[in-house]
């Protein structure tokens, strides 16, 4: 149930990547990863956002009608 609840909120607030993301800057900050981690966890986030925004237009693209 608590697992369900907070899924929801981070949904409506925030994505888990960027989540994810913020908590490795936290731990950075904190000293409990080194800057190379953080600089791979920044790299999969980048990455992973790219390749979704490149799937959705590829999407979209193939639902649209030409207009002569």
């Amino acid at each position: 149930m608590a697992k369900q609840i907070l899924d929801k909120w981070m949904a409506k607030l925030i994505s888990r990547k960027l989540f994810v993301w913020a908590v490795s800057t936290g731990f950075l900050v904190a000293d409990l990863i080194t800057s190379e981690q953080w600089v791979a966890v920044a790299l999969a986030y980048v990455g992973v956002e790219g390749f979704a925004d490149i799937a959705v237009r590829w999407k979209s693209a193939g639902k649209s009608t030409p207009q002569d």
